[in-house]
């Protein structure tokens, strides 16, 4: 990788995932088989923003001019998409956050069991989510690490590192604190660290591991490819007896006392994955040139990959349909999220509901974050850009025909 300041200035055009799409699925369907959910997504990403689906003419009720805005794919890994499902996540987050300090926890699973991740997404992150989450639980239950209460926890899933590499491991947000079994006492945590991160590494390793071999009994998983020597009831076992004799890795930092800021770093992560399209800062001669943070030497470098090489990385980290990146558990689970807060709220000395968030509109919530005002007309800057008409879905190309064009193309 090279530092970041030796591509300034190398290019002012702005790159986009959609263009590397565009200009090199068709190799990459040279080389590889896309499942369903991966043409899907690449589907939405090329439609995103396209006359294909639809849109609206506005024009100014000043001086008459016009724009064309069209439709976003809303799928949730498209990097233009769900800026503001973000932020009014993050809203009623910070709406919830109780008047404690919090605990940011990070459970990993070790790479070796990236290749099996990667064939049974579903049934292993689900597994990731309940073992963290059981393991949290059961030491805030536990009266020898200064609780004896139910915690609460946000999770959510990570799939990647900066180089866009299968990385898979868990964030957690825990409130420093539970509530009692009655419910009727707030029991604050007063130590510097939550749990012991060696004791709760162990029990995590333990549930983990529980849970895979009861899936390998019960024939849940797929072994193809590279896996396929998994499949014996002897390569199974050599795989877990590699994962008995690591120590899995769990991280905690000293208690925050400003969480909206772990909130405000986790939002970026929850509504779309891997990389923004900001971070592409070269394309051209079938290269991707992108940004990268060294977090040991605290600085920013660029990586350059083969655009096949990098469409691949993209799709590593395409979740399965209707897969839940953002859970809740303890006294924080939607079946009873709001009224465990409102006592706890009690408890600690504040009003018990919930403050409401303000529902504003998406030009309100974009004036906020960049400054511009999205209903102000461009060009005379005094009039308002007003709906003069629908552009119905279908009016231009789909993506469809351009993946199937490139697919079936004979030659480089």
């Amino acid at each position: 990788m090279k530092p970041a300041n030796d591509f300034r200035g190398s290019s002012t055009a702005n790159h986009e995932i959609a263009d590397i799409f565009r200009r090199h699925i068709g190799d990459y369907l040279k080389k590889y088989k896309m499942p369903p959910e991966h043409y899907k997504v690449v589907y939405d990403i090329l439609n995103c923003r396209s006359a294909y689906l639809g849109g609206r003419i506005e024009r100014c009720d000043h001086c008459n001019s016009e724009r064309i805005v069209y439709n976003s794919c809303r799928n949730r890994h498209c990097p233009k998409c769900q800026t503001i499902t973000k932020e009014r996540w993050l809203r009623a987050r910070e709406a919830e956050l109780l008047p404690v300090k919090y605990f940011h926890n990070v459970f990993t699973l070790p790479h070796t069991l990236n290749p099996l991740i990667l064939c049974n997404k579903a049934i292993m992150l689900g597994f990731l989510f309940k073992a963290a989450a059981e393991t949290l639980i059961q030491f805030g239950h536990n009266p020898e690490n200064g609780l004896c209460g139910k915690l609460g926890i946000i999770a959510i899933l990570h799939t990647w590192t900066q180089t866009l590499m299968d990385h898979f491991h868990l964030h957690c947000l825990v409130p420093g604190g539970a509530l009692s079994e009655d419910g009727r006492m707030w029991l604050d945590c007063r130590d510097q660290f939550l749990f012991p991160v060696k004791a709760l590494s162990k029990v995590f390793r333990g549930k983990f591991i529980s849970y895979l071999e009861d899936a390998f009994e019960k024939n849940q998983l797929r072994f193809p490819g590279n896996t396929s020597g998994l499949k014996s009831p002897k390569g199974f076992r050599k795989l877990v007896n590699q994962l008995w004799s690591k120590n899995w890795v769990v991280y905690t930092k000293e208690p925050i006392n400003r969480p909206e800021w772990v909130l405000g770093y986790l939002g970026r992560y929850t509504h779309r994955i891997a990389i923004s399209n900001h971070r592409i800062c070269g394309f051209s001669n079938g290269q991707v040139t992108f940004t990268v943070k060294n977090r040991k030497r605290k600085t920013t470098e660029t990586l350059t990959l083969d655009a096949v090489e990098f469409i691949r990385r993209f799709l590593l980290h395409v979740v399965p349909k209707r897969f839940i990146r953002i859970r809740h558990y303890g006294f924080m689970a939607n079946r009873c999220k709001k009224k465990n807060i409102s006592i706890c709220r009690s408890l600690l000395g504040l009003r018990p509901e919930i403050p409401p968030v303000d529902k504003k509109t998406t030009s309100e919530i974009m004036q906020e974050l960049t400054g511009v005002d999205l209903a102000c007309c461009p060009h005379c800057k005094t009039g308002r850009m007003k709906l003069f008409h629908e552009i119905p879905e279908g009016a231009g190309v789909s993506a469809f025909f351009i993946i199937h064009a490139v697919r079936n193309r004979d030659g480089p």
